[in-house]
């Protein structure tokens, strides 16, 4: 009966295939680095014992800057790498390759000491390479993974497990950091370093599923101009020129591809400007709350909860776009996030901060989970890594400008508070044009 229960479960989950499994446990191995380096431990650990020649403001605007380089490297990597790809059955394998990049400058992160800010920011900058890199190639793998369906319930998922996943380890992470005595540690700054490790040993173990398990998908013939014509394979051009070309060739397309569904097109361009507000909420939220005092173990305490409340609201929301389409789904999530905004302006207090983790927590994971999730059912799935590779473009020039923005505010304001305000203009506008978004006449184009 047990077993009866966990299968059918497994089946409303779209989990109950080997290879579904393996996919969304890589959500599970990147989320720690995402979960605590990127959001709970480093921005805190770099404010506190790494920029201490800065005054806070200065961390917090520097900080800022230098995730913005690192993502506009990774948005203009991601398309070339993404439309290569299509061409090699690579997929995995550059998957693998920004993986161990990623793996590799977290373990380093170990290494950097006080005031060696630079150095810090220079690792931290190439694992956020490393692990959204891994990720272009990981969604474009979702509509080849998912069954006719399934698609917003793997997609949330993988949203889910990473919650877990990411929370377990931030947790455990959290222990260490307030008792390293009790577990040998001399002080709190060498437990940091410590967790620095365990995270990358994490994400490298948990990787490997997805590896052995996932198929390459196979390679589908790709049409000229002329359709009774296919063009010459790529592959055979047989040196990196050609291979770059046939990259750069397959970013034009891509672009013609989104030209030929409109409905995409203009869903990416809605994406990319709300989901610059989320990707900034996410990545100063603790570097903020340490620019204004706040105590360190409690802001990791606050992510820990998003990462459990997260949990189940991710099902819920993939429920819950079951119930009443994908798109009124993610307009619930802008909302909120907007409501976001207007707490982070006026936050002075841990109980604030925990109120922002709690709102964030429902809907972070199921917003995200569905903005992949649409924009997979709005594409020719023969051309979803080249699709995928601009996704990726939108999803890190995000990074770029969200943060960027809230760095030249919190520059002219001399604070935080001015930027996270800014912020909240994203969901604004991102919410106008996905009003715009017809998905019903996308769908029908790719023959869903």
């Amino acid at each position: 009966m047990i077993f009866s229960w966990s299968r059918r479960l497994a089946q409303r989950l779209a989990l109950d295939r080997p290879e579904a499994r393996a996919w969304a446990i890589y959500d599970w191995a990147n989320s720690a680095y995402i979960t605590v380096v990127i959001t709970a431990v480093f921005p805190v650990f770099f404010q506190k014992s790494l920029a201490t020649t800065l005054t806070p403001a200065d961390a917090t605007v520097r900080f800022a800057f230098a995730t913005a380089g690192a993502m506009l490297l990774v948005a203009l990597l991601a398309p070339v790498l993404g439309a290569i790809a299509d061409y090699y059955p690579i997929k995995k394998k550059l998957l693998a390759l920004f993986a161990g990049i990623g793996v590799a400058a977290c373990a380093a992160l170990a290494l950097p000491g006080p005031g060696d800010w630079w150095t810090g920011l220079l690792l931290f900058a190439v694992g956020n390479v490393g692990i959204w890199g891994s990720l272009v190639f990981y969604d474009a793998l979702l509509p080849h993974v998912a069954r006719s369906g399934e698609l917003d319930r793997l997609s949330t998922s993988g949203y889910a497990v990473g919650y877990l996943g990411g929370g377990l380890i931030l947790a455990g992470a959290l222990g260490v950091i307030s008792n390293p005595v009790f577990f040998g540690l001399a002080d709190a700054g060498m437990a940091v370093r410590g967790v620095f490790v365990a995270v990358a040993v994490w994400w490298a173990v948990f990787s490997i599923p997805l590896l052995r398990r996932v198929e390459e998908p196979a390679l589908h013939p790709h049409q000229s101009r002329d359709k009774n014509k296919t063009t010459p394979d790529a592959r055979s051009a047989g040196d990196p020129g050609g291979v770059l070309r046939g990259g750069l060739t397959r970013i034009v397309e891509g672009v013609r591809i989104l030209r030929r569904h409109p409905q995409a097109g203009l869903f990416l361009l809605a994406f990319l400007v709300y989901n610059d507000g989320i990707v900034t909420i996410i990545r100063m939220a603790t570097v903020y709350g340490a620019e204004i005092g706040l105590a360190s173990n409690a802001m990791i305490g606050a992510v820990v909860l998003v990462q459990f409340v997260g949990v189940p609201c991710a099902f819920l929301f993939g429920a819950l776009a079951g119930r009443i389409g994908t798109r009124p789904a993610l307009f619930i999530g802008i909302g909120v996030y907007a409501l976001i905004a207007l707490v982070g302006h006026h936050m002075d207090s841990t109980a604030d901060f925990y109120l922002l983790a709690l709102l964030v927590g429902l809907v972070q994971g199921g917003t995200q989970a569905l903005s992949r999730s649409l924009f997979a059912s709005l594409i020719p799935r023969a051309h979803s890594t080249a699709c995928f590779g601009l996704f990726a473009v939108a999803e890190k020039a995000a990074s770029v400008f969200g943060p960027l923005v809230f760095a030249v505010a919190a520059a002219q304001w001399g604070s935080g508070r001015a930027g996270v305000l800014a912020v909240g203009g994203f969901f604004v506008v991102g919410g106008l044009l996905l009003l715009k978004v017809d998905v019903a006449e996308g769908r029908k184009q790719v023959g869903d």
